[in-house]
């Protein structure tokens, strides 16, 4: 735990700093964020963060080699986790000619399914899903590679729409990562495994990159990480869940270990939990696709009709909507992972107090605090 725990430390770090370099060749190329009608900032911010979070995330991955614990991981460690950071590297670059020249929807999908195409090329898909009992079901090449290519372009999409506020996606994704993290380190503990898998190492990178760039990035921002880093921690986010499948047996994902719940949640985790972890995103995706389809608009047209848009207009401030954000994203995460591993009238507790302390923050919190230039509104005129 404790190397783990220090590459969180060198992501966060190394992104924290490289994110001041970062905005220096955003406002020198001209990538910036102008202001828009759909926008909630109201001044240009530079674009480019994706560029530092790689960069943290790198060195987390050359700290880790050099590691006396994880060096000493499966053969399989760090050749997967280079093969997600190279396809990581491919859509940041994607992200940022995006950032730079504002590349249309469909040069930027085709991006991302290139990078999709290139993790599954080097052996990065779902292969097989353990079921209860000792079953594994196995996918032919072609179903595992569909699979693995439709999750990682719909969670760097739902990343993509969930990036609207100063630190939502930045937040969102670093809660997730240290969900998934959690689940992965508690696997290995609980069947007296190998502590060092690709998904553990890769989910406490990419929690490092996500916390040392809120640095920057908590509102008020001065850097956006822009496309180059929604798709970036999208697409590592979930190349990290399917990488969980290729290094683990069946029975080690089913079973668990004394103490853990028998059920298909965990076998299927490493499916359900990118879904799972964004569903708020991806819901928004899916109401804007049908909000603009029943307009007669194109899809990939933009508004300002997204749920943080939502949480703004019923009185919500900009940090509040965030922080928000952030504890239904924990509540989707941690509620997923902890009833996977653990059993009890504890657990079921503890998740029924936090929907219902989550469900008070959303819609009693703007009756009770409004926001200072909404109370100044409400006051009647002299």
């Amino acid at each position: 735990m404790r190397e783990y725990i220090l590459v969180f430390l060198v992501a966060a770090a190394v992104t924290s700093l490289l994110t001041v370099f970062a905005r220096e060749i955003a406002l020198r190329t001209g990538a910036v964020a102008r202001v828009r009608d759909r926008d909630v900032h109201d001044e240009p911010i530079p674009y480019l963060g994706g560029l530092a979070m790689l960069g943290g995330l790198v060195a987390a991955y050359l700290v880790a080699r050099e590691l006396p614990f994880l060096s000493l991981g499966g053969p399989f460690v760090f050749k997967d986790a280079g093969i997600v950071l190279i396809a990581g590297a491919l859509i940041c670059a994607v992200g940022v000619l995006d950032d730079l020249f504002e590349l249309d929807a469909l040069t930027k999908l085709g991006g991302q399914v290139l990078a999709a195409g290139f993790l599954i090329f080097f052996g990065i898909q779902y292969f097989y899903f353990p079921w209860t009992n000792g079953v594994q079901f196995s996918l032919e090449g072609t179903q595992g590679a569909l699979l693995t290519g439709f999750v990682v372009v719909a969670t760097v999409n739902a990343v993509n729409f969930v990036d609207g506020l100063d630190g939502l996606a930045a937040g969102v994704v670093g809660i997730g990562a240290i969900a998934f993290f959690v689940f992965c380190y508690e696997l290995t503990r609980l069947n007296s495994a190998d502590r060092a898998t690709t998904a553990a190492l890769l989910s406490i990178s990419l929690a490092g990159a996500c916390a040392g760039f809120l640095v920057h990035n908590f509102h008020p921002a001065r850097l956006f990480m822009g496309d180059s880093g929604s798709m970036l921690i999208g697409l590592v986010l979930s190349a990290s869940a399917v990488t969980l499948t290729g290094q683990f047996s069946g029975s080690q994902i089913a079973e668990g270990g004394p103490g853990t719940q028998a059920s298909l949640l965990p076998t299927l985790l490493p499916l359900l939990l990118p879904i799972a972890i964004l569903v708020v995103p991806l819901l928004d995706l899916v109401l804007a696709v049908v909000r603009r389809t029943r307009a007669g608009r194109s899809p990939f047209a933009p508004d300002k009709q997204h749920l943080h848009h939502r949480l703004l207009e019923i009185g919500h401030s900009q940090r509040r909507a965030v922080l928000i954000m952030w504890t239904w994203a924990a509540l989707v995460a941690f509620g997923t992972v902890i009833p996977s591993l653990y059993r009890g009238a504890w657990v079921w507790i503890a998740l029924g107090s936090a929907v219902v302390l989550t469900v008070a923050l959303t819609f009693l919190l703007p009756v009770l605090h409004k926001p200072k230039l909404l109370e100044a509104l409400d006051e009647p005129a002299p």
